[in-house]
């Protein structure tokens, strides 16, 4: 029997933005950014930080989530806020 994490990621289109939580030796972690490539052992998702290979025996939850929202304007030292 699969997990339905693993279910939704293994159907997934490419691309879509993701969240992924795995199971550690001493907790959990997760990976935020785009599903890349899912196999039946591994999903990729790429972060911010790069290309994170997930493997999909360990995964605990996944799902779709929202485009991020575009980034602020930075402001200068002088500027006023409205």
């Amino acid at each position: 029997m699969t997990h339905p994490a693993v279910d939704f990621l293994t159907g997934a289109t490419l691309g879509t933005r993701v969240v992924v939580r795995i199971r550690l030796d001493d907790g959990y972690t997760d990976a935020l950014g785009y599903l890349r490539a899912c196999d039946a052992e591994h999903c990729t998702v790429e972060t911010k930080r790069g290309e994170v290979v997930l493997p999909l025996a360990e995964v605990v939850a996944a799902k779709e989530v929202p485009p991020a929202p575009a980034p602020r304007p930075r402001r200068r030292v002088g500027d006023q806020a409205d």
